[in-house]
């Protein structure tokens, strides 16, 4: 092979390479963690007991709650007292075994709702029922004969999690990501070890699949971070911001972290390699190699 067209070729792998990386991060995120059932419940699973995902189901649960009370019966001066007993009921049980098995069963039928939503083409909105949780409170404060508490209606208190309008914007993406899988990183590492076993200066190739490597993943983390802003920024002034931080951040953890492992390990594999050069017998040691 001309030497021309061997470099030109090493370049475009090592390139590829390096533009795969966080795309395969992404892809190998979406089918093995996001679209799994059990791992997107397990992911959900300890927000359970971050306090502002408690306090923002206790509020959505409160609010509900005293709402169907005052449809049903006229409180009267009772109607703060209520409130009151409510608020205290729900935030107590959010810190019971049984909130966190309601809150593990609704972000299951809320997840396959995803699912539905993302490959059907629904236009519907995907919420989280907290109705499991309504009559728990219910049976507790008609037990500690709270006023009107066997009158509270038990109807559906939805979070809602995506709406109509977001799910055409995701649904491409999210079936090319689907479809993709582990071929992303499996092409970025074929790519990576094709255009370094192609390079006349292997060393310098291995360098710069290394600091591509690390650029791309900071890319990602960057990403990440950005997304995070935009996301909460774009909530409706009713929604909990840190709660909805506290979802983001669950959902988004082994992004981050891979990213990270991926910054180092490529920073660290950049270092081996140009004290290795610097290292060699015969080659001057005024810096590293220029790529």
């Amino acid at each position: 092979m001309p030497p021309r067209l061997r470099a030109a070729l090493c370049a475009v792998l090592l390139v590829l390479a390096c533009l795969l990386v966080p795309l395969g991060v992404v892809a190998t995120w979406a089918a093995y963690e996001i679209h799994d059932t059990d791992r997107y419940v397990a992911t959900m699973a300890p927000l359970s007991s971050d306090p502002a995902v408690r306090a923002a189901v206790a509020d959505a649960v409160t609010d509900s709650v005293v709402k169907e009370i005052v449809k049903e019966v006229d409180a009267g001066p009772l109607q703060s007292t209520v409130e009151s007993f409510v608020r205290e009921a729900v935030g107590s049980f959010t810190g019971t075994a049984a909130f966190r098995t309601a809150w593990n069963a609704a972000n299951r039928a809320a997840h396959a709702a995803v699912e539905r939503a993302l490959e059907n083409d629904s236009d519907g909105e995907v919420s989280i029922d907290l109705a499991p949780i309504t009559e728990q409170v219910k049976r507790r404060l008609t037990e500690e004969g709270v006023p009107f508490a066997d009158r509270i209606p038990v109807r559906h208190t939805e979070v809602t999690v995506m709406k109509a309008q977001d799910l055409s914007d995701y649904r491409k993406v999210f079936r090319m990501l689907q479809a993709a899988g582990l071929w992303l990183p499996v092409a970025a590492v074929v790519f990576a070890v094709g255009g370094i076993l192609l390079a006349v200066r292997r060393r310098r190739a291995v360098l710069a699949t290394a600091l591509g490597t690390a650029a791309g993943a900071a890319a990602l983390a960057a990403a990440v971070a950005v997304g995070r802003a935009l996301t909460l920024d774009d909530l409706p002034p009713d929604v909990s911001r840190a709660a909805a931080g506290a979802v983001y951040d669950a959902l988004t953890e082994s992004l981050r972290v891979t990213a990270w492992v991926l910054v180092g390990l490529g920073l660290l594999v950049a270092a081996g390699v140009w004290l290795l050069s610097r290292g060699r017998p015969g080659k001057p040691s005024a810096g590293p190699p220029r790529l």
